[in-house]
């Protein structure tokens, strides 16, 4: 990009009060959070958050599988992390309703300045670094989900990291709920059935039409296990000119991250593994001896979107399940638990026992995703 056209995009930005910080509504743009680990493989057979937090796989019925992690790319300045999907079983023959979609969800409640369904409705751009190991096609919808409405448009890659941006035009149909609910949906279509692509697509209309969601070039990731695509620096602004992409610091990422998932374990260790580092230990437990638990009031590090659905982990890697924990006495997997008065922001964990002198341990997910 040439000096000139970087001030030009720079003037309109300050036209638009969006300088400086917060510019990008993406949580995780640059991939750098990957709290359930950094691969996952044989996906396609359910939908589910693998690896990069905040991105999410959603498939229908094929027989096509991938593996998905969060790469470390040497060939694109500026970015240390990337998601990364490869083939690993192809599907040559796509059912009508046959689907892969990367979704990355966001909240009516941070899309208000949209101004979407009013006559005053704002463009906005969206901007993204990607490439794959041949060239392709691929389209990225926006999806309105509180009205069942439609905005895609179709890119390109190529087996170079290239910069794509598209604007996207304002909608005066369709007022987004102001809410912690999922309003929009960024959908990037990786291959994809005649349901979706039987009628004539055009770039950048809105619609509610279901076959025309998709472009009319659409490639399918899995015409061969040669496939692979990478993503990295998302970025979604209000505003008709991508502006240089918002980077913010790892623990900023991960906090804006945990209000939809986090976890006890330490930042590199996938959850329900086996390890003591970073277990929640409780010594010596005041409890109710007529009805036998123990209980211990489990903080969350930052307050959910949501009640989030927890899941409790002894030592041995057991859901459901706590490590009992006696100062001199040898510990106990498998102690059984129950979780109740569950809140956006705390839960109380059980445990029966005969001796209310018993601490126990645990590690903990906290799920509140959109």
């Amino acid at each position: 990009m040439t000096k000139a056209a970087e001030l030009a995009k720079m003037g309109e930005v300050l036209t638009n009060s969006q300088i400086g910080g917060r510019r990008n509504i993406v949580i995780n743009g640059a991939m750098q959070v990957a709290q359930r680990g950094t691969s996952s493989t044989g996906l396609g057979a359910s939908d589910g958050y693998f690896t990069v937090d905040r991105f999410q796989l959603n498939f229908s019925s094929t027989s096509a599988r991938f593996t998905m992690t969060q790469d470390s790319p040497t060939d694109l300045s500026g970015f240390t992390k990337a998601l990364k999907l490869d083939c690993t079983t192809a599907d040559t023959s796509i059912g009508s309703g046959e689907y892969l979609i990367l979704h990355h969800k966001l909240e009516g409640q941070d899309l208000q300045q949209l101004k979407k369904g009013t006559s005053n409705a704002e463009k906005f751009t969206v901007s993204f670094y990607v490439k794959g190991n041949a060239n392709a096609t691929y389209t990225l919808e926006i999806e309105d989900v509180d009205n069942n409405r439609y905005n895609a448009q179709e890119f390109s890659v190529t087996t170079s990291w290239n910069r794509v941006s598209l604007t996207f035009d304002g909608d005066t149909t369709g007022v987004l709920d102001n809410d912690n609910a999922n309003s929009i949906r960024m959908n990037f279509w990786l291959f994809v059935g005649s349901n979706f692509t039987g009628g004539t697509h055009t770039d950048n209309v809105w619609h509610t039409t279901a076959n025309q969601r998709v472009g009319d070039n659409q490639t399918s990731i899995a015409d061969s296990t040669d496939r692979t695509f990478f993503l990295t620096g998302l970025q979604f602004e209000l505003g008709s000119q991508a502006t240089p992409f918002e980077h913010r610091s790892f623990g900023e990422e991960l906090q804006l991250c945990q209000r939809y998932y986090e976890k006890s374990y330490s930042a590199g260790t996938a959850p329900a593994s086996d390890t003591s580092a970073g277990l929640i230990t409780t010594d010596t437990m005041a409890g109710d001896t007529t009805t036998s638990y123990l209980a211990h009031q489990l903080k969350y590090r930052v307050a959910k979107r949501a009640a989030p659905t927890v899941t409790i982990y002894d030592q041995a890697e057991a859901s459901g399940k706590v490590t009992s924990h006696v100062t001199g006495v040898s510990t106990a997997n498998g102690q059984t638990i129950s979780t109740e008065h569950a809140g956006d922001k705390s839960i109380s964990v059980n445990r029966p026992s005969g001796d209310a002198a018993n601490g126990f341990r645990y590690h903990y997910t906290a799920d509140a995703e959109l």
